[in-house]
């Protein structure tokens, strides 16, 4: 098939079938708008993919404040890049501008270090996802069912599936996994969540995944799970439990950690009586395809 005159490829056109790897271009614009002045903006942004994470590679990236500051960047202990703006003034609004291009294979397996699957930031419950006696219980079930630790996880994603009902504006960045599990509503980040209390209860390693799907008009989430190999490796096995499926090549990862509050793609402080208000718009297009050989 072929793309456009901006050179972008429809989704809903191309056979996925057929696509051995594509080229994402992901632009992301956060405005923050203010009553009146403030001071000492200090802003954290986690929107640059990894440079490498299984198949995924980031080809450049770029991130423009539209007002004058200090940036630096960073990775933190999971690998992320955690860009940092420190602006003295702003007199009203202040723009943040994401670009990036990324090229995503085929959806195999990956693998890490064993040493992975023994990393307490990994294994331990923490408030977002400490799970209560329901789903202890729910956890023991599954675990009695498939003692198998891959087919445990994939249970437990499609359980997850079923005991939440995707519902927008009922939990918000605060609200736990207990919490949504109990009410059976939430979005992508509590279906996450609620997937990580059950899959650390059963003994499992697992990690959060802040990232993107194509088609999605916003930001999404999903959950690897770490299980053994017989050689010195694990394989990191990754679930949409949203969408009960396993991940695509149009899933896009961006930062991975504990929870939602490790890989927030925006977060920060200022010094004013009042409070922001922020508004944003994501895209994510496809600008590049590798078919397989007929």
């Amino acid at each position: 098939m072929e793309a456009d005159a901006e050179g972008v490829y429809a989704p809903d056109a191309i056979d996925w079938s057929r696509v051995r790897a594509a080229t994402y271009r992901i632009e992301q614009r956060f405005r923050y708008e203010y009553p009146g002045p403030i001071r000492d903006l200090r802003q954290r942004l986690v929107l640059a993919p990894p440079r490498a994470h299984g198949a995924q590679r980031r080809l450049g990236h770029r991130i423009v404040a539209s007002v004058p500051g200090r940036q630096h960047a960073k990775t933190d202990g999971f690998g992320n890049v955690v860009a940092q703006f420190v602006v003295p003034h702003v007199e009203r609004s202040v723009d943040f501008t994401f670009q990036a291009l990324v090229r995503r294979e085929g959806a195999g397996e990956h693998t890490v270090d064993a040493s992975t699957l023994r990393d307490p930031r990994l294994t331990q419950p923490r408030r977002l996802t400490r799970p209560d006696e329901a789903m202890l219980a729910a956890a023991a079930d599954l675990r009695a069912i498939h003692p198998n630790p891959a087919d445990l996880a994939d249970a437990i994603s499609r359980f997850v599936h079923r005991r939440i009902t995707y519902t927008k504006g009922v939990t918000d960045v605060f609200t736990t996994a207990a919490t949504a599990y109990a009410m059976g509503r939430g979005v992508c980040q509590d279906y996450a969540h609620v997937m990580l209390a059950l899959t650390r209860a059963c003994g499992l390693t697992a990690r959060y995944v802040s990232g993107h799907l194509l088609g999605e008009g916003a930001t999404h989430a999903w959950v690897e799970v770490l299980v053994p190999r017989r050689d010195d490796a694990a394989i990191v096995l990754s679930f949409d439990p949203t969408h009960d499926m396993r991940t695509t090549i149009r899933h896009l990862v961006v930062a991975v950690g504990r929870d939602y509050a490790d890989v927030a793609p925006v977060s920060g402080s200022f010094d004013a009586p009042y409070v922001g208000q922020l508004r944003s718009r994501h895209r994510v297009d496809v600008v590049g395809l590798i078919e397989h050989a007929a």
